[in-house]
């Protein structure tokens, strides 16, 4: 557990030792461990010269662990992060070199799901500043549940925006994926239709499924590199952004809506059905009726699609682009 440290087993599980003792002689620890006593006081001297224990006489001790490691753990994890730093700046590199050379190596086919969801695993983790999704319906390689690259990511400061096809927040479980993804940070929208499923890294590489079906059965997909053709797909997720609908769960200062409202409301226009966003509330089909019934008197609307257009032009969703 403690290899991140730069401890091997035996140091860590002499450590261990040292550190539930008080004042322990080699002799103690060995007898403890079931060691051998030439090893173990090789293993100390080692551990002496790292600093993590100290020697009165015959006996060693450790001071707190929180305080003599913690630091070291600091150290790591910048270290961890300048590696990360390195790799995406080599695969930089690759890319352009990849360009330069080939030009062929622009868009590189991957085949089955398996290796699809790697991609999109790997694109969230090299990401830096922002990912661009687009998701549809029945996924084909990876579901919002195992997507356990998103949280890490919004977790270090990685903007996602999300447009999401009305008919995947109706399929089972998956409204509920969606809005805990939007109360961590992702900005998600929604429209009845999405043109193709799409991931894009920071606006560099972009993964974007061919076709649901090849030769052999299964899914394949394009990985995109810096382009003209990257640019396009990105062109086309802003202009299908634009005219999505923002999913919302805050009720906002300056607008006279709670919490719950917000995201009826932003769920309603996104198309989603009266039961799932009942479901979504945690409330029964007529209390939902009558929030709706209290919602449309307040807007003066005479009727759903009414309400749509009054809701926008009050501003209580914000800026939609509609």
């Amino acid at each position: 557990m403690l290899g991140a440290l730069g401890l091997g087993p035996a140091e860590e599980r002499i450590y261990r030792a040292v550190v539930s003792g008080y004042r322990s002689d080699a002799d103690a620890i060995a007898e403890s461990l079931g060691a051998d006593r030439g090893e173990v006081t090789a293993t100390l001297k080692t551990l002496l010269t790292k600093g993590l224990v100290t020697r009165t006489g015959e006996h060693y001790a450790a001071a707190p662990p929180d305080v003599l490691l913690g630091p070291m753990l600091v150290k790591g994890q910048a270290e961890l992060e300048q590696a990360r730093a390195a790799v995406s700046q080599l695969a930089d590199e690759y890319r352009g070199d990849a360009r330069r050379r080939d030009s062929a190596r622009l868009v590189d086919v991957v085949t089955g799901a398996e290796a699809i969801r790697h991609h999109l695993l790997s694109l969230q983790r090299g990401a830096r500043e922002e990912m661009l999704w687009f998701c549809r319906k029945a996924p084909i390689a990876m579901s919002s549940p195992e997507n356990d690259e998103e949280a890490k990511a919004l977790a270090r400061g990685v903007r996602y925006q999300a447009v999401f096809e009305t008919a995947l927040l109706e399929e089972p479980g998956e409204l509920a994926e969606v809005m805990a993804s939007v109360r961590a940070g992702l900005i998600g929208r929604s429209l009845p239709a999405l043109p193709v499923r799409l991931a894009v890294a920071d606006r560099k590489i972009a993964l974007c499924p061919l076709v649901t079906d090849d030769a052999t059965g299964e899914p394949t997909a394009a990985l995109v590199m810096e382009s003209s053709l990257l640019s396009a797909l990105v062109a086309l997720f802003e202009s299908y952004w634009e005219r999505a609908i923002p999913l919302r769960i805050d009720g906002g200062a300056d607008v006279p809506l709670t919490p719950d409202e917000r995201q009826l409301l932003s769920l309603l226009l996104a198309g989603v059905s009266d039961k799932s966003i009942a479901t979504q509330l945690g409330v029964s089909g007529r209390t939902l009726q009558r929030r709706l019934q209290d919602l449309m008197r307040r807007a003066n609307a005479q009727s759903r699609m009414h309400l749509a257009w009054r809701v926008n032009e009050l501003g209580w969703l914000g800026d939609s682009g509609w």
